[in-house]
């Protein structure tokens, strides 16, 4: 499942804005919407967790992985406005519904020594497929000669064939733990979902950012932002599995200690650099760092209740794309008058975060979830107050 997802999605990405300028004769005004309803499915993602009422979590990630297939298959025949606005929001739901299920699964099926290292694999299975996409893409359009109708229904085609095919030849695992099926918010997770939203934030900065500022401020080509993506995920590919087993041997707030001032450094180079050589290799590595990441959701899954964790995937990612809603458009303001503070404001992000991860415990476990806990403080003084 991991080989599926971003096989069909690095072919949606890759063909996008090409496709909407050439076919739909899109502008500023209609890409922006399309991304602004690429979102909405991200921020509804909790509701992933009512599906499951109905429907197992394995069955429900095999869907949304069809939905998402079905969606790249056919944006190719829908080339004007409302067409692309509706293939797209069809492509989001299957994409933002498997990537809840699928991080609720992989918590749930892994040991909690195993997790870190296999999510570092696959971190590197997902980079395979990409680049796979992307050599697919230069092979079939520049070479063959096909159409973009054709690319979107080749890469959706063979995802629905991976599909069928996962559904028929693999078991349906047995769930460790019966998992709620309603919404909540546990004040014990507050360290956790903090985290998480400074990461849709920062994640964000660096998505729309980051990548404008390689075209806008140094004058990178299609080709050489297309390079620059093929290289990060060549070095996820070689290392990603290997920074797993280093978090598992570090632990998570070692790790995480360690992105977040790597990512302060990223940032507040940003905002001074003025050689491309040296902008695209803060790239490179502001994207390695993501793979430390994985730490979070370890994290999670070692304070846990097994029972929570499908739920709390789903608020998690709506948490994450809260973000996503309102930080491009404040800060592209911002952008306009100083690029510079973007990236200081990002650094900012990173420094907060740093903040929180010193919190997190050396043993984290259901019951010790931090270090320093300001809820537990505010609770005694009710508490006295009630005696009082």
């Amino acid at each position: 499942m991991a080989f599926v997802m971003p096989l069909v999605f690095a072919v949606w990405v890759a063909l996008l804005n090409n496709f909407v300028v050439e076919k739909a004769q899109f502008t500023g005004v209609e890409i922006g919407l399309l991304q602004s309803f690429r979102e909405i499915p991200g921020f509804l993602a909790f509701t992933a967790v009512f599906l499951l009422l109905v429907i197992k979590e394995q069955t429900l990630a095999l869907l949304a992985l069809a939905v998402t297939s079905i969606g790249v298959a056919i944006t190719g025949l829908f080339p004007f406005e409302i067409g692309l606005y509706c293939t797209t929001v069809i492509m989001s739901i299957g994409f933002h519904y498997f990537e809840t299920v699928n991080q609720s699964l992989t918590l749930q099926w892994l040991a909690k020594d195993k997790a870190a290292k296999f999510m570092g694999q696959q971190l590197a299975v997902k980079s395979f497929a990409s680049l796979f996409a992307y050599g697919a893409i230069w092979l079939l359009m520049d070479y063959v000669g096909i159409e973009y109708h054709t690319m979107y229904l080749l890469a959706g085609g063979l995802g629905l064939v991976v599909v069928v095919s996962i559904w028929l030849f693999f078991a349906n695992f047995q769930q460790p733990s019966v998992q709620h099926k309603h919404m909540f918010l546990r004040k014990r997770y507050w360290l956790y979902y903090g985290l998480t939203f400074l990461s849709g934030a920062r994640r964000q900065i660096f998505m729309v950012f980051a990548s404008f500022m390689m075209v806008e401020k140094f004058g990178y080509s299609v080709g050489e932002i297309s390079l620059l993506f093929i290289i990060n995920y060549v070095f996820n590919l070689f290392f990603a599995t290997k920074i797993g087993g280093w978090i598992a041997k570090v632990g998570e707030r070692t790790a995480l200690t360690v992105e977040y001032i790597g990512l302060i450094c990223v940032f507040a180079c940003y905002a001074v650099v003025s050689d491309p050589f040296w902008a695209a290799s803060l790239y490179v590595v502001d994207h390695l760092f993501f793979a430390m990441a994985i730490a979070m959701k370890t994290y999670f899954q070692k304070i846990a209740d097994p029972k929570d964790i499908a739920a709390t995937a789903g608020v998690s990612f709506t948490i994450n794309h809260i973000a996503a809603v309102v930080i491009p458009a404040l800060l592209g303001v911002v952008w306009i008058t100083s690029p510079q503070l973007v990236f200081y404001i990002g650094a900012g992000f990173a420094v907060c975060s740093l903040i929180l991860a010193c919190n997190i415990p050396t043993l984290a476990a259901q019951g010790n979830e931090v270090r320093l806990n300001p809820f537990a403080w505010a609770n005694k003084k009710s508490s006295l107050n009630s005696t009082i």
